[in-house]
């Protein structure tokens, strides 16, 4: 099996800290869906497993999209693809476009999951992140959607906002909660170099990220309200009720290949790793003359796709296989993985259970270090 990402780049505003590429030349919407249909047509043959088992559109703000485009976008992606029978197809939206005319558009399209950027239920905090949508928006539009017939539903939120408290974090937790959505991605707040955000923390010091010491509080209080809920954490970052993780995601985390439509998506095929331009008008012209947009392939080594083993498989609840590992890269990459890993065993940082290393609950908030010190570098 494989997956599909279909990036969906335009949004009418910019929000404060993103990273992603994007763009709000919304008039390029009708060139940038036919240069898509393009692409999957010239792509066709990339996939090893034909069989397509998630889509996923992504931005940007693909609910951005006009229903005709999105319907035909869809029209086109099933005439040259096999998508599976029961295939999670996600499309993620903002609250504020779902209306209810938006809503029973979907109703007709194959998406069968959406995923919203609620981010917090304070509409000041909501202001200062230069969102389009306000609180009340978010409810409303799980209740249209569920109209529509969407029974799986995620939400994403954010912590860590300068001057926020765990009372106002425990507020927006409970207030997610209330929404009985599947699954919930939660985040601290990141200040990506080069965004508002970050310019504004350093020029002013009411915008500083919140302490370590807070930041680890809000997520532990996280973990411990959406346990206490029935949600599964299986990912570092993303929760959800039992038969509703994300698999497009973990897919991602178990190393399926997919394919990367539109600009700046990226492509992986479990030797090379691809990326298409980053540019929304670049993008269309190189597909409007026929050439691929590819901007970059990469030929991974064994090294590489060991790391890629440990970034990915380390973020999960099951965590890395020993017996896989042996299996799939040799003894010494399996005894390389073992000695390094007793450091943190030891710090109480990483677990073996059965066949499987894992993060315990002290290592999660520190991933990034305990990744770093497993990969065969």
């Amino acid at each position: 099996m494989s997956g599909l990402y279909i990036h969906i780049p335009f949004c009418r505003s910019r929000c404060i800290y993103c990273g992603f590429y994007s763009s709000t030349l919304l008039q390029l919407r009708p060139r940038y869906v036919e240069a898509l249909c393009r692409e999957m047509q010239l792509r066709a043959g990339e996939l090893k497993c034909h069989t397509v088992a998630t889509v996923y559109l992504g931005g940007g703000t693909p609910s951005q999209l006009t229903t005709d485009e999105l319907s035909r976008l869809f029209r086109h992606l099933l005439y040259i693809y096999k998508v599976e029978q029961g295939a999670e197809i996600t499309m993620e939206c903002n609250p504020d476009d779902i209306t209810p005319a938006f809503a029973e558009a979907l109703s007709r399209l194959p998406v069968n999951r959406v995923s919203m950027g609620a981010q917090t239920f304070s509409d000041q905090r909501l202001r200062f992140l230069r969102r389009r949508h306000t609180a009340g928006q978010v409810a409303q539009a799980v209740t249209l959607l569920r109209q529509a017939g969407i029974s799986n539903i995620s939400i994403d939120l954010m912590f860590g906002f300068p001057g926020e408290t765990i009372a106002d974090w425990q507020s927006d937790i409970h207030a997610a909660l209330a929404l009985g959505v599947e699954h919930i991605s939660a985040y601290s707040l990141m200040y990506e170099e080069g965004t508002p955000l970050h310019h504004l923390s350093l020029t002013d010091p009411r915008y500083a990220p919140v302490s370590e010491e807070l930041s680890l509080a809000m997520y532990h209080l996280l973990i411990d309200s959406l346990q206490n809920a029935g949600y599964e954490h299986y990912e570092i970052s993303n929760f959800a009720l039992p038969s509703f993780r994300s698999r497009h995601n973990s897919n991602y985390w178990q190393a399926v290949p997919y394919l990367g439509l539109g600009a700046a998506a990226h492509s992986y095929d479990l030797d090379t790793r691809s990326w298409n331009v980053s540019d929304v008008q670049r993008y269309i012209s190189l597909i409007e003359s026929g050439q691929l947009p590819t901007e970059e392939r990469e030929q991974l080594t064994t090294d590489d796709r060991f790391d890629d083993m440990v970034m990915t498989r380390l973020r999960t609840c099951e965590g890395i296989s020993i017996a896989a590992t042996r299996r799939d890269f040799g003894p010494h990459y399996a005894q390389y993985l073992l000695e390094n890993a007793q450091k943190h065993i030891a710090l109480n940082r990483l677990a073996i259970e059965g066949d499987h290393l894992h993060l315990t609950r002290e290592g999660l908030f520190l991933s990034d270090s305990v990744m770093s010190d497993l990969m065969h570098v």
